[in-house]
């Protein structure tokens, strides 16, 4: 018996089989370029009293700065230091006062970050309870941040 013909049929099978998983999965290389899928390196969290923010690891807000089109807000106090690309730095415990530095759209996407994640956290939940809608915070701050191998900036 020749394996020949069983041989090219597998293979011609195999071949329309991954043509087919490539197509259903997207191949088209402008979706790459498109928003990254953070799925993995996000948690939303519940704030008490309604609303929520979304937790990013510092891989995920890496991806996210890399075609950044959102406020970065460093909310710790003292400087300590901050992440490339950061637009304001607002006191946490004050983020209610200084609305006016924050987009006026509630939904438009705010990141927010300190050395630990303690104050962002603070400054996140205080933002969703005024219904902001869009709040991210880096989880673990800038601690997490250096620790996954990403450079912070000194200008005091």
């Amino acid at each position: 018996m020749n394996a020949k013909p069983y041989l090219r049929i597998v293979l011609l099978i195999g071949f329309i089989l991954t043509t087919l998983v490539l197509s259903a999965c997207g191949g088209n290389e402008n979706d790459a370029a498109a928003e990254p899928d953070l799925s993995v390196e996000t948690q939303v969290v519940s704030v008490a009293g309604g609303g929520s923010y979304t937790d990013v690891t510092p891989a995920g807000l890496s991806l996210m700065l890399a075609n950044k089109d959102f406020p970065l807000i460093n909310v710790h106090v003292p400087y300590e230091g901050e992440i490339t690309k950061t637009d304001a730095f607002i006191v946490y415990s004050e983020i209610s006062q200084h609305l006016d530095q924050l987009p006026a759209n509630k939904d438009e996407q705010i990141v927010l970050y300190c050395r630990s994640g303690n104050m962002s956290t603070q400054a996140a939940r205080e933002l969703a309870q005024l219904g902001y809608t869009n709040v991210w915070n880096l989880d673990g701050g800038m601690i997490a941040w250096q620790a996954a191998g990403y450079a912070l900036t000194d200008n005091p």
